[in-house]
């Protein structure tokens, strides 16, 4: 917040479009099963009452990309358009763990056909609009590797090719930002992972180190797009241009093993590391800007969870953390991944057949509370701006 502001709005609403098949092989659609495809205009109004003039938003490339090279952007029109119409910024992921039926991600076809929807995609967005663009190229690279790579959670339900498919995962990035570039060199790429922090049980100091090794993982994947490890996948600096930290109140826990997590980490446990200092470490590692681009829980700690991470948030913009939003994620309730369950994390509910969607009042009212609190907080930080500036002039 210190300069021009990166997004069009602090607070950001992230539609969840995860698009994987699970273990069993069913194909999820987030966007289908949240009806966010059949009523975005409603959904986006819905921000634009809240004060929220961005959103993270997904393509679901299985329907894209029916055929080799051959795009049918049909599915993802009425969400540009409503976006466009009602003055929304749209930070589009182009991967959120799904790919089309028949490709295979550990081969150099994915790469190209990642490669060609990216280009594709910009290509229509720039046709659209002549706004600034914003692209997550494949959401959460280093989880997606762990739970699909190591766990078999999802695509490619593989185990012990963790390593394998995160560099497959950045070599396509890469070349969906190149791709991207070659449309709009000014397009801004943001690269979103989970931020976390893990200890060795109080019982087994000897897994100090194991639990130090796990928590440098997190870095893996942004360490390999900017060239810092693996140089031969092609990364450099340029490629990290805006850093998405994801986080939530299991994101700290205590070690067992890669594979297996022991428990929970609360807020108030003597080891745990307030969220103002992941940011820090983030920031410094990178010297990007940053946002929070998931966070959220469920049920009544909806809005106690926005409180702490506002207030974090706060804290590390005053440590002089360039913290460019927050993304309450999901921004409507949605079916659970693996049970269907009807999860109740979002600001608002299932629509109704007239595409309405109750709102969750306590997490409206503390959202609103935080809107004001970061507007004054800049407000004030402006002045000082000002301040600086007039000394330095009459000095």
């Amino acid at each position: 917040m210190p300069g021009a502001p990166v997004f069009r709005s602090f607070f950001i609403g992230g539609f969840e479009c995860s698009t994987h098949r699970r273990a069993d092989g069913r194909r999820l659609d987030m966007v289908a099963a949240t009806a966010h495809d059949v009523h975005a205009l409603a959904d986006y109004r819905r921000l634009r009452e809240y004060g929220i003039a961005t959103a993270r938003d997904g393509l679901r490339w299985h329907l894209i990309e029916r055929t080799p090279y051959r795009y049918d952007f049909s599915s993802v029109l009425p969400q540009i358009r409503a976006a466009h119409d009602l003055g929304i910024q749209g930070v589009w992921d182009l991967c959120h763990y799904g790919w089309p039926d028949g490709l295979d991600v550990f081969s150099p076809a994915f790469v190209r056909r990642f490669a060609g929807l990216a280009r594709a995609f910009a290509r229509l967005l720039r046709r659209e609009s002549d706004a600034p663009l914003f692209f997550a190229p494949i959401n959460e690279i280093s989880f997606f590797a762990w739970a699909g790579g190591d766990m078999g959670d999802i695509n490619p339900g593989c185990t012990e090719r963790a390593d394998e498919l995160k560099s497959q995962l950045v070599r396509a990035a890469i070349a969906g930002i190149e791709a991207i570039w070659d449309v709009d060199r000014t397009a801004r790429i943001c690269h979103v992972d989970p931020t976390f922090h893990v200890i060795p049980d109080p019982g087994r100091p000897e897994d100090a180190v194991a639990a130090e090794a796990f928590v440098e993982l997190q870095f893996q994947a942004w360490d390999m797009l900017a060239g810092r490890q693996r140089p031969e996948l092609g990364g450099q600096p340029a490629y990290l241009d805006i850093i998405g930290v994801n986080y939530y109140p299991w994101n700290q826990w205590i070690y067992v093993t890669p594979l297996e997590a022991g428990p929970t980490v609360q807020r108030g446990h003597p080891r745990y590391r307030p969220f103002r200092e992941l940011l820090t470490d983030v920031y410094r590692r990178y010297g990007r800007p940053v946002f929070v681009a998931e966070t959220g829980t469920e049920g009544d700690a909806r809005p106690d969870w926005l409180r702490y991470v506002g207030d974090e948030t706060r804290a590390a913009l005053q440590a002089g953390v360039p913290v460019e939003g927050i993304c309450l994620y999901p921004i409507v309730n949605f079916p659970g991944w693996d049970d269907e369950r009807h999860c109740h994390n979002g600001l608002w509910d299932y629509p109704d057949e007239q595409g309405g969607r109750a709102v969750y009042e306590p997490l409206a009212r503390e959202l609103l509370r935080q809107q004001a609190l970061f507007a004054a907080y800049e407000n004030e930080a402006h002045r000082h701006r000002a301040v600086r500036t007039a000394d330095t002039e009459a000095s």
